[in-house]
């Protein structure tokens, strides 16, 4: 994506607000034709990391008494700097479903590569709530300019990493050192970076078992590492959770696991997706 229409994107994106007003549900027009549906990513969170294009459906439900012609001009727009991070239409395809009503679909696409130096802005301010906005036209030339088609949320992605130890290989103790570190992207470096503060939940899952159980929580440091030590119950597998935030995404670390026998062994399980775990 050239720099030339990201930048156009932000000058569209200006105009439509300034002709629409500050209301996000404010749309303009002629005619009978309207938007009666619309959604983003079928509902979900689009989570944006530091590498690799982002695509998700942009899924509108169009309505005239002359049926409906096209969508044009389809962009999206940060809700809180309007110019956060470049967002760039693919393309657009209608099904029509009676003579008054179509499905629309269009392909929208965030890549980190284009986010440092789009703006003067800081890029990771562009996380958080998103709309689509554009322009839908009828077969008799009936039109309404949007800008809230549908709103869904942007997040920066979330790494974690986890390490679980039996501090003493000998005796009857079974007290477990569980390690861990949380991370996010940053889009302005497009690294990731350790992210303090933030609380995990330490989870078991008993040999055996099918899911997982929350043992305890514990907050991050600056550096976004965490440590602690437990005491088990049985061998089983540990892991580290973030819930996420309205910026970030939610993420589960890989499972590590401790058993305990007369042969002590720890192996790692099978990696987890370390991206929205959940519609968010």
């Amino acid at each position: 994506m050239r720099r030339r229409h990201a930048l156009w994107g932000t000058v569209a994106a200006s105009v439509v607000m300034a002709v629409l007003g500050a209301s996000t549900a404010h749309a303009e027009g002629r005619g009978d034709i309207r938007v009666v549906k619309g959604v983003a990513n079928n509902g979900k969170s689009v989570v944006v990391g530091i590498r690799g294009t982002v695509s998700f459906p942009v899924k509108l439900t169009i309505k005239d008494n002359s049926g409906v012609k096209e969508v044009v001009d389809l962009d999206a727009h940060s809700a809180a700097t309007t110019y956060g991070v470049p967002a760039e239409t693919v393309g657009v395809t209608c099904k029509k479903l009676s003579s008054t009503t179509s499905d629309c679909t269009a392909t929208m696409r965030f890549d980190p590569a284009w986010f440092p130096g789009y703006s003067d802005r800081n890029a990771n301010e562009g996380a958080g709530g998103w709309d689509i906005y554009g322009v839908v036209r009828a077969n008799d030339r009936d039109y309404w300019i949007y800008d809230s088609l549908a709103p869904f949320t942007l997040k920066r992605a979330a790494t974690l990493k986890v390490s679980a130890t039996r501090p003493s290989l000998f005796g009857t103790s079974r007290q477990v050192k569980v390690t861990g570190a949380l991370a996010r992207a940053d889009w302005e470096a497009l690294k990731y970076r350790g992210y303090g503060g933030q609380s995990l939940k330490l989870q078991f899952r008993k040999a055996g078992a099918a899911s997982y159980t929350t043992v305890k929580t514990v907050r991050t440091n600056s550096a976004g590492q965490v440590s602690t030590t437990v005491t088990a119950s049985a061998s089983g597998t540990w892991r580290w959770f973030y819930p996420g935030t309205s910026t970030t995404s939610q993420t589960a670390s890989a499972g590590d696991t401790v058993s305990f026998g007369p042969m002590v062994m720890r192996s790692s399980a099978a990696k987890l997706p370390l991206h929205d775990v959940s519609a968010g």
